[in-house]
């Protein structure tokens, strides 16, 4: 599962996603892509649930890029235990997505298998995603 190597702080503030996506919001490597709608916290582990489905119909064929990276520490306490004593320890990591974040891209495939292959991956994140492909002649 993705996780950072090492991090300047072990333990983060939990934020607020606010606003539309900076960058990566059109198709740079793939043909076909999968477009955040709404903002969330994504997991390792629901990013790699979806590689998954998407490697796994398309049966290792294509190329799939991953352009989000789960670099926030998400803490939890313990169940049953009082308030205070401090923050909890760090129980998985997150990828912050606002909206238009491009978040998987594919390419290698035919169309109907690629709709399919991100249709399965978006059914593992927890936020509104629509898939989009790259029009002949240049833009996304």
């Amino acid at each position: 599962m993705l996780a950072p190597k090492k991090t300047k702080f072990r333990k983060a503030f939990k934020g607020r996603i606010k606003g539309n996506a900076k960058g990566a919001t059109t198709l740079t490597f793939g043909s076909y892509g999968l477009k955040a709608l709404t903002p969330g916290r994504v997991t390792a582990r629901q990013i790699e649930a979806s590689r998954r489905a998407i490697t796994r119909h398309m049966r290792r064929s294509g190329r799939v890029w991953i352009r989000i990276f789960p670099d926030v520490p998400v803490t939890q306490k313990p169940a049953e235990v009082r308030q205070g004593k401090g923050k909890g320890s760090v129980e998985y990591w997150a990828a912050r997505v606002k909206p238009g974040r491009i978040m998987f891209e594919i390419d290698g495939v035919p169309q109907d298998i690629a709709k399919v292959a991100l249709e399965l991956a978006a059914a593992k994140l927890p936020v509104q995603t629509k898939i989009v492909t790259r029009l002949v002649g240049g833009g996304a």
